[in-house]
């Protein structure tokens, strides 16, 4: 049975690390959906190490990587807001999805929240990466809001904002 932890990214190391697998998983799983084009800018813009970096060093942003037994699976970044917090990022390695590393995820996040009492998680999802959207309305969150936002360079993010409620709250399935 795998054993699945999650590990504050505190070193450039680990920095390097996030960045290596986001370059992966974003050029397999989104190329099919945005395109190869808008991948490369995004992962560029937002994904990179010194993009990563800058949302660490300048906006506060958090990260976190996720482990199967002891392979490095997966990632998050998170924003805390006034009364929520902000899911920027949650990818998981192809190979290792299944594995239930996204219900850990917000089982830690829901905990976090509790810690620092805030109401809410929210995050952002492209409104055609299907599977993403039923594992999350699985996990409890709900379709609250839709956005398009310029991101530059000629590209659009055509997302739905999906929000998980604390207030209300029925613990996701394990």
């Amino acid at each position: 049975m795998n054993t699945i932890s999650i590990a504050p990214a505190k070193n450039d190391s680990s920095i390097h690390e996030i960045a290596r697998l986001a370059e992966e998983i974003w050029h397999q799983h989104f190329t099919p959906i945005i395109g190869e084009a808008q991948v490369n800018y995004m992962v560029e813009k937002f994904q990179s190490y010194p993009a990563l970096k800058a949302q660490i060093e300048q906006n506060g942003y958090e990260y976190f990587q996720l482990f199967s037994s002891h392979t490095f699976a997966g990632y998050m970044g998170i924003h805390q807001e006034e009364d929520a917090l902000f899911l920027s990022k949650l990818y998981i390695k192809k190979d290792c999805r299944g594995q239930h590393l996204a219900t850990e995820a917000l089982h830690f996040l829901i905990e976090l929240c509790k810690e620092r009492e805030l109401k809410k998680i929210w995050l952002t999802c492209n409104r055609h990466n299907d599977h993403t959207l039923e594992v999350y309305k699985h996990l409890g969150f709900v379709i609250t809001d839709e956005q398009a936002a310029d991101i530059g360079n000629g590209f659009v993010m055509d997302d739905y904002i999906l929000t998980y409620s604390l207030l209300d709250e029925v613990q996701p399935p394990r």
